[in-house]
């Protein structure tokens, strides 16, 4: 970009233009015309010169620009040299906000320049106009008061007139004449007078004062001695102006392409309004808007939904096609209009339809079962008997409820999520799931506010549009894993979808109108209820699934799980067949879990290796039935992965080992508790990765044991000469519950006594201080995990008694249940009996 040469001076200097610098009965100077007495070349420069200072501005010689002085120092410098040779030196200041810089704060390089013209204005101020003459050095200053005043030297530039310095001449001639065309406000005999030059100083000097220059960039080119160095910083100088200017005029001639699209888009659309009128046919908007009109009118939407449509209609009907907000409002409309406000299926009010067809889709599961039929009967009853249960006074504070609100609690593999579409299909209505996991923004429940560009509504409704149904069965899944941070918590967003009082005004951020969610059955999954916040617990209807049996795998297997690795694999029917005995295999020694996914991915596995032999025949072979025996298994997917009983025995053969039972998110699971003791004082170490809690139960536990070491035949000084270390095996995993401390204090025990713990035996219970054994929690997956793992004896707290009623009655047969109240007891029946000495092995 191109610019009049600043022309400021000294302190409070401000900058004008040439023509304000000049009283208007006088006329511009030519400088080639009117040149002054003494050329650059004859001037007589006098010892010491007043030295003005220049504020954001450098002066070079052969140049003339005007500045205006107006402060008391400048304007008496002005005052003395005007009446004398009118020559002063004229120096860039370092910073060109001080306003009076000192000797110290000036350059060294300077221009001697005459005044050439000076005008008094109106305000104090004068302006003058001068010419450079030649370059000067600063020696020293002599004065600073009234003014700046320095002895000065010539500092004539070095100029050679080779072929070099005429090719970047003509180069920079060239480049000016290009960066001219492209800034129209150089005046044209600037552009010819610098062409006629044969100086090449003066055509760098004359060159560099109308370009965009920077202070320092200016004051280095002034300074450069060698004229064809200061020529080739003149070509850089002009190179880069250009790429600047090039790609100024290609935005500009870019943003100049998009209005004129613009504007005639939008003259064409006028024009095409203006035929369509004569011809007598509505606009593409006009249509539009009737299209939303008639919408709105079948939607069925609330008082309040229609309202707010109807308005945002009118907005949009005066709106041009081609406004931002015309698209936003049409986007909004879409969303309103689709919703299913008025659309529902049917129920299925048929309880033997349903049960059938919950027993043919899953094996077991009574609970959840008697639970849907529950919820059919009723729907049932209430439809059938609407006149009679109509209430006499009408209640404005709780209304009747449509929907149920439930949750599903199990470990992975027990069919959760696959209950779901159960259900619906048994109800006959829609079905849908959303997954929960990992979201941690609230908005993605509640949905964004229009003000948001791009903004949309939440998973509840978006998932409402998409199933096309106000009451389907809406399955949540994994609720116990929802996040939070900044954004907001999902989980406090949830509170008003799933409470039966409230989801019947549920209002999404970007609807902002309430919908009903009441009609909706909401099923929602998760692995463990601790992760969920209690409110939002408090909402739902829980129902826990513990796990399967063996037996019950063995059913699940046959009538789903084989059937459809049979049909995965490419196989037929006629080609393999598994027997209960290979089932059972497959489930004791190959998976370890209280689900059956693990299971079907071992079935599966067996089955591409069938497969894998049937298509390796020949055409046309007589291919038999594969039989799938016990024997059969380690054949085709190698040895067993596990051995509950071995493993039992293996561990607890020696004194200071016990079995527990544990319950985890993956269902029910057996737990080793070690103890060992060596040479020390008094030391007990805790390992294992063991939480808080079990720390302070296995403390309670070593304090009993202590305190009943005369009972157990302890010496009284054993504890004072030996360390005790209790560790629980698979150090990886963190632990933590109380409901291991029986097992800790049986550990205990059977190391200080040296009788070994039952192989058969598993256990589980809090402890305290006095020996007391408390009821603890997850009973049924434990009695679960310990059936799985071929244990026959489990040791209970009295007060869980009444948790076996949730057992199945074949794990109840096959187990034998020790209720106890205090470790004594289960020392009792834990522990095995003491060797008896020998009358020989006496000692004489």
């Amino acid at each position: 970009m191109i610019r009049k040469k600043k022309s400021s001076a000294t302190d409070d200097q401000v900058i004008t233009p040439s023509s304000e610098n000049v009283s208007s009965d006088q006329q511009p100077i030519d400088i080639k015309e009117e040149q002054s007495e003494e050329s650059s070349d004859e001037l007589n420069l006098p010892e010491t010169l007043p030295i003005l200072p220049l504020r954001g501005v450098v002066m070079y010689p052969y140049t003339a620009i005007p500045l205006t002085v107006g402060q008391p120092r400048s304007i008496r410098l002005i005052d003395d040299v005007a009446s004398k040779e009118r020559l002063i030196g004229l120096v860039a200041a370092h910073d060109p906000e001080n306003e009076q810089p000192g000797p110290g704060e000036i350059y060294d390089i300077g221009t001697v320049a005459m005044v050439h013209r000076l005008f008094r204005a109106p305000d104090g101020t004068i302006r003058l106009l001068v010419q450079g003459l030649a370059r000067i050095k600063i020696e020293e200053y002599v004065a600073t008061e009234p003014y700046l005043v320095a002895r000065v030297s010539r500092h004539p530039e070095q100029v050679e007139k080779t072929l070099e310095v005429e090719a970047l001449t003509r180069n920079v001639v060239d480049q000016f004449s290009h960066l001219a065309e492209l800034v129209p406000s150089i005046p044209a005999e600037l552009i010819s007078s610098t062409l006629n030059m044969d100086d090449p100083l003066q055509i760098a000097y004359a060159i560099a004062t109308y370009i965009r220059i920077s202070l320092e960039e200016s004051q280095q080119l002034l300074e450069i001695d060698d004229i064809a160095t200061k020529l080739r910083r003149l070509m850089t100088i002009l190179n880069k102006e250009l790429e600047v200017l090039e790609l100024g005029r290609q935005i500009q001639s870019q943003a100049q392409s998009e209005m004129e699209k613009v504007q005639r888009e939008y003259f064409l659309r006028e024009q095409l309004k203006a035929i369509q009128h004569e011809l007598g046919e509505a606009d593409e908007q006009q249509v539009e808007i009737e299209e939303f009109r008639r919408k709105i009118q079948e939607a069925g939407m609330t008082e309040e939904a229609e309202k707010e449509a109807r308005r945002e209609l009118d907005r949009m009907a005066k709106l041009p096609t081609a406004a931002a907000e015309y698209g936003v409002i049409r986007t909004y409309l879409d969303w309103l209009v689709s919703l299913p406000w008025s659309k529902r299926t049917e129920d299925n009010l048929d309880i033997a339809h349903a049960r059938e067809v919950l027993d043919a889709d899953h094996y077991g599961l009574e609970d959840i079962k008697e639970r849907i039929l529950e919820f059919l009967a009723v729907r049932k009853l209430r439809a059938e008997r609407a006149d009679e249960l109509k209430p006499d006074v009408t209640d404005y504070v709780r209304r009747e409820r449509e929907g149920a609100i439930l949750c599903f609690v199990g470990p992975p593999g027990v069919g959760k999520t696959s209950l779901g579409s159960s259900i619906a299909r048994a109800m006959g209505r829609k079905f849908v799931r959303m997954s929960l996991g990992g979201i941690r923004d609230e908005a993605e429940i509640r949905g964004f506010r229009r003000t948001y560009i791009g903004a949309m509504p939440g998973r509840i409704i978006q998932t409402l549009r998409r199933v096309e149904s106000r009451n389907p069965v809406m399955m949540l899944d994994e609720i116990d894993k929802l996040g939070r941070d900044f954004r907001g918590d999902p989980a406090s967003a949830l509170l008003e979808v799933l409470d039966p009082e409230q989801n019947h005004e549920f209002r999404d951020h970007y609807i902002d109108v309430a919908f009903d969610l009441s009609e909706v059955l909401f099923i929602t999954t998760a692995n463990e209820l601790e992760p969920i916040p209690p409110p939002l617990r408090d909402r739902m209807e829980i129902i826990t699934l513990n796990g399967y049996t063996e037996q019950e795998k063995v059913q699940i297997a046959l009538q789903y799980l084989v059937p459809r690795q049979i049909r995965e694999n490419g196989l037929r029917p006629e080609e393999i067949r598994f027997t209960e005995e290979a089932l059972s295999e497959l489930i004791n020694n190959y998976t370890r879990e209280a689900g059956v996914r693990e299971l079907e991915r071992q079935i599966g596995q067996v089955a591409r290796k069938i497969a894998t032999r049937v298509a390796e025949k020949a055409e046309g072979d007589g291919v038999g039935q594969h039989v799938i025996e016990k024997d059969t298994i380690r054949e085709l997917i190698g040895k067993p992965r596990f051995s509950y009983q071995t493993e039992i025995e293996d561990r607890t053969n020696q004194p200071g080992v016990a079995t527990g039972l544990a319950y985890t998110p993956m269902g029910g699971d057996i737990l080793f508790v070690e103890a060992a003791a060596m040479p020390g004082n008094k030391g007990f170490q805790l390992t294992g990765q063991l939480g808080s809690v079990m720390q302070e139960s296995a403390h309670a536990a070593f304090s009993y044991i202590r305190s009943r070491a005369e009972q157990l035949g302890v010496p009284a000084k054993y504890f004072e000469e030996h360390d005790i270390h209790l560790h629980v095996p698979a150090g990886a995993v963190p632990k933590d519950g109380p409901s291991a401390g029986v097992t800790m204090a049986t550990a205990l025990a059977s190391l200080l006594t040296g009788r070994p713990v039952r192989p058969n035996v598993a256990m589980t219970g809090e402890i305290t201080l006095r020996g007391k054994v408390l009821p603890v929690g997850g009973i049924k997956a434990k009695v679960l995990a310990a059936h799985r793992s071929r244990l026959d004896t489990v040791i209970l707290p009295r007060r869980n008694e009444q948790d076996l009623e949730e057992l199945p009655e074949s794990v109840r047969q096959s187990l034998n249940f020790i209720l106890v109240g205090t470790i004594d007891e289960v020392l009792e029946a834990a522990l095995m009996p003491e060797p008896e000495v020998s009358p020989e092995a006496e000692p004489a």
